[in-house]
C-alpha cells in the first residue's frame, strides 16, 4: 500500500502568513507560529475534499468562493470546547444574588418582567440551554416572566448542533438532576443513547452566525445578560478590548456580561465594573 497519498502536503511560511492574515482579519482570531501543525490538521481533510495538492492552492479556491468555501474554512479552525453550567460559580451568583433581586424588584414594580440574554459564542449549545434551564426555573412564564435567549457563534457547523439541542446522553451527567428531569428528554429507539432539549426550551432560543469580528452586531439590543466565555483567549489584546467594549454596549444599565475565568484582563472599558465571579455590570 503506498502511504504517501495520506499524507498533508506541507504548509510553507508563506501559505501560513496568508491563512494567518485571512483568519485574523475575518474573525479577530490571531494564530501564532506554534499554531501551523494545528492549522495543518484542520484543514488537511479540506484539501482531499477538494483535490487541492497544496495550502496554496486551497488559499486560491477559498478567496474564490467566500461565501461557501471561506466559511467552510472558518468552521475548521473555530475550537468548540463547552459543556453544560460550564464555570459553577458564574451560575450559582446568577441563582443567589442576581435572580433573587430582578424578582424582587418586579413585584415592587421597579423593573419589568422581561429578560434578554445573549450567549455570544454558543458553540454547540450547552450554554444557551444551561442558562434558559436556570432562567425558566426561576423566572417561570406562568407568573408573567418572558425570557428570550439569543445564541451566536461563527461556526455555522456547531450553530446547527446547538438549534438541534440532541447530545449524548453521556453529557447528562454534566446537568444538575432537578433540571435534568425537567428539561431533557431521553432518546428511544432510534435515538437511544442521547438525549434532547424540552420543546419549551428549545422555543425560548434563536440562534444566528454572528461574527464578534465585526464593528457592528445585527442583534436587538439591548441585552440584560451577556456571556462571552473562553472566545476571548484566541484574539490579540486590541481585538479582545475592542470586542469587550462593543458588548458593553449593547448591556442595558445594570446588566451583566460573563467572560471566561481566564479573559479579566480583556476588561479596559469604563462602562464596565466588576461585580461578581469573572462577572461585569454595565455602570451607565
Amino acid at each position: 500500500m503506498n502511504h504517501a497519498m495520506t499524507l498533508a502536503p506541507m504548509l510553507t511560511d508563506r501559505e501560513f502568513q496568508l491563512f494567518q492574515e485571512l483568519i485574523h482579519r475575518e474573525t479577530g482570531i490571531f494564530l501564532p507560529e506554534t499554531k501551523k501543525a494545528l492549522l495543518i490538521a484542520r484543514l488537511s481533510k479540506r484539501l482531499r475534499v477538494l483535490g487541492c495538492e497544496t495550502f496554496g492552492a486551497y488559499f486560491d479556491r477559498v478567496q474564490a468562493d467566500p461565501a461557501t468555501e471561506k466559511t467552510v474554512m472558518l468552521d475548521q479552525i473555530c475550537t468548540n470546547e463547552t459543556r453544560f453550567f460550564r464555570e459553577p460559580r458564574q451560575f450559582e451568583f446568577l441563582d443567589q444574588e442576581i435572580l433573587p433581586r430582578w424578582k424582587a424588584e418586579a413585584e415592587k414594580g421597579q423593573r419589568r418582567k422581561s429578560v434578554r440574554v445573549w450567549s455570544a459564542a454558543c458553540s454547540t449549545g450547552e450554554e444557551p440551554y444551561s442558562v434558559a434551564m436556570l432562567l425558566r426555573s426561576h423566572l417561570r412564564a406562568e407568573d408573567g416572566w418572558n425570557v428570550e435567549v439569543l445564541a451566536s457563534d461563527l461556526s455555522t457547523k456547531v450553530l446547527a448542533i446547538a438549534e438541534a439541542g440532541v447530545w449524548p446522553v453521556e453529557r447528562a451527567e454534566e446537568i444538575p438532576l432537578p433540571y435534568r428531569q425537567a428539561y431533557m428528554l431521553r432518546g428511544i429507539h432510534s435515538q437511544e443513547g442521547t438525549m434532547r432539549a424540552r420543546p419549551e426550551l428549545r422555543s425560548m432560543i434563536q440562534f444566528r452566525r454572528i461574527n464578534l469580528n465585526e464593528e457592528r452586531y445585527p442583534v436587538q439590543g439591548p441585552f440584560d445578560l451577556i456571556f462571552c466565555r473562553n472566545v476571548l483567549i484566541y484574539f490579540n489584546r486590541d481585538t479582545k478590548e475592542q470586542v469587550v467594549h462593543r458588548l458593553a454596549t449593547h448591556l442595558v444599565p445594570g446588566g451583566v456580561l460573563f467572560l471566561g475565568h481566564s479573559e479579566t484582563m480583556c476588561v479596559q472599558t469604563p462602562l464596565l465594573r466588576h461585580a461578581g465571579p469573572t462577572a461585569y455590570t454595565r455602570s451607565a
